[in-house]
């Protein structure tokens, strides 16, 4: 009896794991989105525990980002000393493992269906602890990004569910990330479909909300709901300002294009050096910074609430803006493990509140320091980017007032247009992996093929049988009607043959026994797949192997053996033109 449910129990997950390979499976990914928000939560939470917890044991205040209470000598020497650390430790670990942050998880999406290593994500949480923890100027959201995207592609391939699935899966935990670290679950939503995902589908907006959900609920149960900016009230005084909120956005926007061209630079340039040298250089110069800037050392996110409050002078907010802009592109640019979002915030939150501060000067009654602050933080986050929405979504959400979203439009759009047409670059994101050699695959054949399943479109009505069969035999089979025969040698898939044709063979010829490879008929070579994967990867296969038809087995073990149904080119084409 036992043994019959858990056969009954086993059937019944296998089919709502091929049911994942439909476009329409949302209720079945809605309730997996959960819990992947949940998994993810959890894991940005101990990340967060472990580098808040450090932070307050080295910091003499005895607070995280707490670096400004450091001695000048404690301020060189932390950075230069995790930046070694941290360089001795990539050094000695396989090069394919070093692969971290939001560029890696995007490459794994374009060219490994999402499916993101544990040892790339183990080097992110302990390479990125060591770096925030030492002072160096980076984020982190993207090693959170790379964390949350772990955690949807491992829960995805542990529940065995189609490449498709797992890749929202990723997207899932990837709002997440952004949620949970801002307190900002629509920012999440939109990031991750802006950003990582680079598209927006009803059956992948719905799962990513529910994670985003999810890991903000999670995380506002252990940290509070405050949050992660302390935002006064902003006002926007007149329309009178846009002409200088124009100017604004345009100098942000060349901020934007400027700090991608110096992580760019800093790439090249040190790429031929080892791995500990870079480190140990990224922690020289990110002292030497801090020495006169302590203000730029670890996330910053207590600068970004001075400068929203309005508490830094004008001198020290473009003392600020120079040297983090250098701090973080050397950092980034020789190999240190972390972010660029909360740094490009940083930066953007002291550029605008040294042009509120100026426009005190030129212009008179203009609105506060602040609201020009959260504006700068919104357009450099949305020019390097290049996620205008998200940068939107993000300000609304941390200030609660719909009247920031005209002027807030009004800069972003213009920071983001300056930094991609004036200057010619494009999200930072996509300029990283190109400098790797690599591109995102993002055209619309492409993402209509990634979000469906081979399950979901091959053809099951199929009987396999050996090369030589009886008349006898052929003649029972075909009372089945199948629309395929799989030709099978020595347990390998050789040919698909239309069963029309070997009825047309029986009817004109009374052969009692039939070689099912020298009939006239019109045969299909074969190559394999496996039920998990998507029509864009069997797309792939054929176009390598110059074979015209796929069988799918399942993925793994015994399961390789069982043959679940076989498609054709024409009926990949068939999916994306339904």
């Amino acid at each position: 009896m036992r043994r019959s449910w858990l056969a009954g129990a086993a059937r019944f997950l296998e089919r709502q794991r091929l049911r994942m390979a439909y476009i329409e499976a949302l209720p079945q990914l809605s309730m997996v989105g959960i819990l992947c928000g949940l998994l993810s939560g959890s894991v940005i939470i101990a990340f967060r525990i472990v580098v808040e917890g450090a932070q307050g044991r080295i910091l003499p205040a005895g607070t995280a980002d707490a670096y400004e209470s450091l001695s000048t000598l404690y301020r060189f020497l932390l950075p230069v000393g995790g930046g070694l650390i941290i360089g001795v430790i990539f050094q000695f670990t396989n090069a394919t493992a070093r692969h971290v942050g939001v560029v890696h998880v995007i490459e794994r999406l374009s060219y490994y269906q999402g499916h993101l290593p544990l040892r790339n994500a183990m080097m992110q949480f302990l390479g990125a602890a060591l770096s925030i923890v030492s002072g160096h100027s980076v984020g982190r959201e993207g090693p959170s990004i790379h964390l949350g995207a772990w955690a949807g592609s491992v829960l995805g391939r542990r529940l065995e569910l189609p490449n498709n699935s797992v890749r929202i899966l990723v997207g899932c935990g990837v709002a997440a990330a952004i949620a949970a670290g801002f307190n900002t679950p629509l920012a999440g939503v939109i990031f991750a479909m802006e950003v990582v995902l680079m598209e927006y589908t009803i059956l992948g907006f719905t799962p990513v909300i529910l994670a985003a959900v999810s890991a903000t609920t999670l995380t506002r149960a252990v940290f509070g709901d405050e949050p992660a900016f302390l935002v006064p009230p902003l006002e926007w005084t007149t329309m009178a300002e846009l002409p200088y909120l124009l100017m604004m956005g345009i100098i942000i926007g060349g901020l934007a294009a400027l700090f991608i061209q110096l992580l760019l630079w800093t790439i090249r340039v040190s790429s031929p050096y080892p791995v500990w040298v870079r480190g140990g250089l990224a922690g020289v110069l990110i002292g030497l910074l801090a020495v006169p800037a302590p203000e730029i050392m670890g996330i910053g996110y207590d600068t970004v609430n001075d400068a929203l409050l309005g508490e830094i002078g004008l001198a020290a907010l473009v003392l600020i803006v120079g040297a983090k802009l250098l701090a973080t592109t050397a950092g980034l640019g020789l190999g240190l493990p972390g972010g660029l979002i909360a740094p490009t915030l940083v930066i953007g939150a002291t550029a605008g509140g040294a042009m509120g501060l100026l426009a005190l000067i030129w212009i008179g009654i203009v609105s506060t320091p602040g609201l020009y602050a959260m504006l700068g933080m919104g357009a450099m986050m949305g020019a390097t980017l290049q996620a205008p929405l998200a940068a939107l979504i993000a300000m609304l959400e941390l200030t609660a007032n719909p009247n920031i979203i005209l002027p807030g439009m009004f800069v972003v759009v213009s920071a983001a247009l300056t930094t991609r047409v004036a200057f010619g670059k494009t999200s930072v994101y996509q300029m990283l992996m190109q400098a790797r050699g690599l591109d995102y695959r993002n055209d619309p054949i492409a993402q209509a093929l990634r979000r469906v399943g081979v399950a979901s479109v091959m053809d099951r009505n199929i009987i396999r049988e050996p090369r030589r069969i009886r008349r006898t035999t052929a003649e029972t089979m075909l009372k089945k009607e199948p629309n395929w025969i799989v030709i099978r040698q020595q347990d390998e898939a050789m040919a698909l043959l239309p069963a029309a044709d070997l009825a047309r063979h029986l009817k004109d010829n009374d052969d009692d026994t039939i070689d099912l490879l020298e009939i006239p008929a019109l045969r299909k070579d074969l190559s394999r797949t496996d039920v998990l994967a998507t029509l864009q990867e069997a797309l792939d296969i054929l176009q390598k192997t110059g074979t015209e038809a796929l069988y799918v087995t399942g993925a793994r073990g015994f399961g390789k053996k069982k043959i679940y149904g076989v498609l054709t080119r024409s009926e990949i084409e068939k999916a994306y033109r339904a």
